[in-house]
């Protein structure tokens, strides 16, 4: 078990052709989402470091630790590791047992990665459905955070809307195993090992 390795043009490979049509309407749609997470993740990152740096030097310097600190590091860090989600399967670094699928031949592989894409959808989706019910509860009992007084449901909201971009990202990677000939793992990654990586029924 290691982490997939995949590649936007596989080495050697046929070049790709212009998308049009739905395809291009599939790509405009991944670019969005690739977007949104690349902002959310990069800034979430640096004001995570920004609000610790300051609440170090806020407790060492005026003997006074800022009392948001801790809260506001627990949302960001929600909101990164679930956004991250759906950004580590955009570019396929998710982790899979594949010791059984890299011996199959190449249409077997694809039949497998759309029926592995397909229910890794569905599950993030369902997932997503009940942590939206959570979410509503969390709604209805008003509960909030106790130093900064937000609602609590708006930290959690990240983890419902990083299930649904995950299973978007699987959703997209199913269109496109059915459109080309090569196995793909996301939306943009060909399923192919790294330059210089052993072949050959070697497990990733």
């Amino acid at each position: 078990m290691t982490q997939s390795h995949g590649s936007s043009q596989a080495s050697g490979g046929p070049p790709r052709r212009p998308r049009s049509g739905p395809m291009a309407a599939l790509s405009a749609i991944d670019r969005i989402f690739e977007v949104f997470e690349t902002y959310v993740l990069s800034y979430g990152v640096m004001i995570m470091a920004g609000v610790t740096i300051a609440n170090v030097f806020g407790r060492n310097v005026f003997q006074q630790s800022l009392y948001f600190a801790e809260e506001v590091n627990q949302f960001l860090i929600v909101l990164i590791t679930w956004v991250g989600l759906g950004y580590a399967s955009r570019k396929g670094r998710h982790i899979r047992m594949s010791a059984v699928y890299d011996q199959m031949s190449e249409p077997i592989k694809k039949v497998m990665m759309i029926t592995m894409c397909a229910g890794t959808a569905a599950v993030m989706f369902l997932l997503a459905y009940y942590a939206m019910n959570y979410i509503g509860g969390l709604i209805e009992r008003g509960t909030v955070t106790p130093a900064l007084r937000v609602p609590l449901w708006i930290t959690y909201i990240w983890v419902p809307v990083g299930f649904v971009i995950t299973g978007v990202q699987y959703t997209l990677a199913i269109v496109r195993n059915l459109q080309e000939e090569e196995v793909f793992i996301s939306y943009t990654e060909v399923d192919a090992y790294d330059e210089g990586e052993p072949t050959g029924g070697q497990g990733r």
